[in-house]
């Protein structure tokens, strides 16, 4: 759990989650100001600290680390602000584990009137769908949306693809996601449902703005590598990370 003043939330999210779905949670906390952290330790989840805000993008840096140092097998990204149905991270690992997608999303857009009605304001849907509809024709996937932060991942992925010459901000999870095909793993998606509250977290407009920048270079960089016009140390595949206990 990639974690910044979520203590509004958490607890709904984490009753979401079928308590046999994971071995351990970790919530990586942002310097939050609310007692984010001091809650999760009081719910019983494994807390790592930042002292100061790195950003999403370098939270999760820090969040898939960790999971791999403890020697996770599958790993499942779970926003701890109630957004996503956590309900569906058995699912997820099960289709991992079956071999299917080596990275799977949950997808909130299984039709335009569900996920407008579950309360995803229409220029974000519009962006959504425009960038998902590009990146699929250009990547050769056939994602319901690119745009997720519902995830989940196989070691492997995380040992290869070298998610710390990432942003750290928005940006890292179009990276990670040019990354991963780039690599040759399989991703795939299945329906999430999603809720859009006063409380759960979402990117502002230059946020978002810097986004789509972020996606459209992710691209670029991805394009120009493949090309030998220039490398990028985001596609030159990692050395494993040494497991930890199982």
């Amino acid at each position: 759990m990639p974690a910044y003043n979520a203590a509004r939330t958490l607890e709904s999210t984490l009753r979401a989650i079928p308590p046999s779905a994971a071995d351990e949670i970790l919530l990586v906390d942002d310097a939050s100001r609310d007692g984010t952290a001091e809650l999760a330790e009081r719910l019983g989840l494994s807390v790592v600290r930042h002292e100061r805000n790195r950003g999403y993008g370098g939270n999760q840096k820090t969040c898939y680390r960790e999971a791999l140092a403890r020697g996770a097998e599958y790993v499942v990204m779970v926003h701890p602000d109630d957004q996503y149905d956590a309900r569906v991270v058995p699912h997820l690992v099960g289709l991992l584990r079956l071999g299917i997608c080596d990275v799977l999303l949950g997808s909130r857009i299984r039709t335009r009137r569900e996920a407008l009605d579950g309360g995803m304001p229409l220029h974000k849907y519009l962006g959504n769908r425009a960038l998902t509809v590009m990146e699929n024709v250009l990547l050769g996937q056939n994602l319901g949306e690119f745009h997720s932060g519902l995830r989940a991942y196989r070691r492997e992925v995380l040992e290869v693809i070298p998610f710390e010459a990432n942003r750290e901000d928005f940006a890292f999870d179009s990276q990670f996601l040019v990354q991963a095909i780039h690599f040759g793993f399989r991703v795939g998606d299945i329906p999430v449902p999603v809720r859009y509250f006063p409380e759960a977290s979402t990117i502002g407009f230059s946020d978002g703005m810097r986004y789509i920048g972020g996606t459209l270079s992710a691209l670029g960089d991805y394009f120009t590598h493949r090309a030998g016009l220039r490398r990028s140390p985001r596609f030159v595949r990692s050395q494993p990370a040494p497991a930890g206990p199982r």
